[in-house]
């Protein structure tokens, strides 16, 4: 009951790219993913950002049929491309089809066949932080506020925007027989349904999973953590997106997502897969202060502490940071790590710095940027970390604090500015959420 797990396929959504192979490049390029966007261009003075790593229809190669009735309302997207046969369409929002483009690019990397996709031995975990905003805004406004007939929605206005909607989707799409299910936990969605897919294939309940986070775009979504004061302003947008940078002032609102193929390794060996890499340990936790939004440094602490008791001497080569690029979260994540791992050996990886916060897709796109890392022994940059502040942290003066007192410009070589080429075996993933959410998962080059 305690079996290995590998990793034997990835796709997924991302902002600016047409390929995983694109993304990777840009990452290690050290390009920014990050762009004006025209619909919160266009709300003015109404919201304080207006950047975001986003994808527009025509460059997922989709289309919308806008109903005729309600404005702003899409009656059904369309596939241009002709990848997802029509029916499966009329069901899904944005993000679900993300998560069925992905989930099929995924399936023919991992080389699975027809009789392994449609088993019982084969689930589905694909979460969102949140969706079906494009579908429900427009028909609920129709209806609550213009009079007008619930049959104006059409008969998917459920489906689409339900809060499994993606998993759904996907299921239905591949006819797949086993767990079908979405977890849902904020900023940690996309890691936190990867680490219950590792677990199924662990614990012998499954023999494969594709698990993931998608993000559809959507302006509502925006427009909610705008008003939270918490999103990036009044930098250029390539500068925007700022992890541990003394200047840093907020995330950056993005969308994407990212679906993995996980199988059990004997049987990955066994059929000759390509192995991307294999998975040491998963733990998950909460805070346990009461606070929804404030990052816990006890929290996280004891998240690695669960970590290193499934990974027995644990001691990655990179650390991906959840780095939003907020005051609060950095400093905290920035000391929790450094607390466990010492102060050399490793580099810190920001990729939100790239591409912006996915929210529910993150976990699930960061760890194909770990994945990458892996692949092109690269480290992925803390993009516009230049200036790291050698002051004291809010979180320093506490009374209650615990942790070190350097500032964080003591830990400048954990944190490269730009990609760096090194030897990396061994990666430690890490995503938190509102609600005191923690999640990190350690993945390995197979062999190494």
């Amino acid at each position: 009951m305690n079996r290995n797990v590998a990793i034997v396929g990835m796709a997924g959504i991302f902002p600016t790219c047409a390929s995983l192979t694109e993304f990777g490049d840009k990452l290690f390029a050290n390009e920014s993913l990050i762009r004006p966007w025209g619909e919160a261009v266009a709300l003015g003075k109404q919201v304080r950002s207006s950047v975001s790593g986003y994808t527009t229809l025509e460059e997922a190669g989709l289309s919308a049929q806008w109903s005729k009735s309600l404005p702003g309302y899409p009656d059904m997207y369309f596939d241009v491309r002709e990848r997802i046969p029509y029916q499966y369409m009329a069901t899904a929002d944005i993000g679900s089809i993300w998560a069925m483009l992905s989930s099929m690019e995924t399936v023919e990397m991992s080389g699975w066949q027809k009789k392994e996709v449609e088993s019982e031995r084969t689930g589905i975990s694909i979460g969102s932080g949140g969706g079906g905003h494009s579908v429900l805004r427009p028909a609920w406004n129709s209806f609550f506020n213009e009079g007008k007939k619930s049959r104006n929605i059409g008969s998917h206005g459920v489906d689409r925007a339900m809060v499994y909607r993606d998993t759904a989707n996907v299921a239905c799409l591949l006819k797949t027989q086993g767990i079908c299910e979405s977890l849902g936990s904020a900023c940690a969605t996309g890691l936190s349904n990867i680490g219950y897919a590792y677990r199924m294939i662990r614990f012998g309940l499954q023999d494969r999973m594709l698990a993931g986070g998608v993000e559809g775009t959507s302006i509502e979504t925006f427009v909610g953590f705008d008003a939270m004061s918490v999103l990036s302003r009044g930098y250029e947008p390539g500068k925007s997106s700022r992890p541990f940078s003394k200047d840093r002032n907020g995330f950056v609102c993005s969308f994407g997502g990212a679906v993995l193929a996980l199988e059990e390794l004997e049987r990955a060996k066994a059929r000759g897969a390509n192995i991307i890499a294999v998975i040491d340990g998963y733990h998950n936790n909460a805070d346990g202060d009461g606070d929804m939004f404030a990052p816990s440094y006890d929290g996280q602490k004891r998240l690695w502490r669960g970590l290193k008791a499934q990974v027995p001497g644990l001691k990655p080569d990179v650390v991906k940071a959840h780095g939003t690029s907020t005051p609060a979260g950095d400093s905290i994540e920035l000391f929790s790590i450094a607390s466990e791992l010492g102060e050399t050996g490793y580099h810190i990886s920001a990729p939100k710095s790239q591409f912006g916060h996915m929210l529910g897709a993150a976990g699930a796109v960061e760890l194909v940027a770990s994945l990458l890392m892996l692949q092109r022994q690269t480290v992925s940059p803390c993009l516009n970390s230049e200036e790291l502040s050698s002051e004291k942290e809010w979180v320093q003066e506490q009374e209650h604090w615990a942790g070190t007192m350097e500032p964080i410009a003591a830990f400048r070589d954990l944190l490269p500015t730009h990609a760096v080429k090194k030897e990396i075996n061994q990666v430690v993933s890490l995503n938190y959420g509102f609600g005191g959410t923690n999640a990190a998962i350690s993945i390995s080059r197979y062999g190494a």
